[in-house]
């Protein structure tokens, strides 16, 4: 079950990401643009947190 909740908060976290670099960008907010892509790089690294419990057991 881990596995699953990893990649939805991954992607989620992604999606908000994108969401706040297009708005800060569209905006000139060097701060909004760069939290939104530190948020998209979080959500990669929850979603292959996802992937490795997938492939070695939830019990990691």
């Amino acid at each position: 079950m881990g596995e699953l909740v990893d990649k939805i908060k991954g992607n989620v976290n992604e999606l908000v990401g994108k969401a706040k670099e297009a708005i800060g960008e569209h905006n000139h907010d060097d701060k909004l643009t760069a939290e939104g892509e530190a948020q998209q790089v979080e959500g990669k690294g929850q979603q292959m947190k996802g992937s490795v419990k997938g492939a070695l057991g939830d019990n990691i």
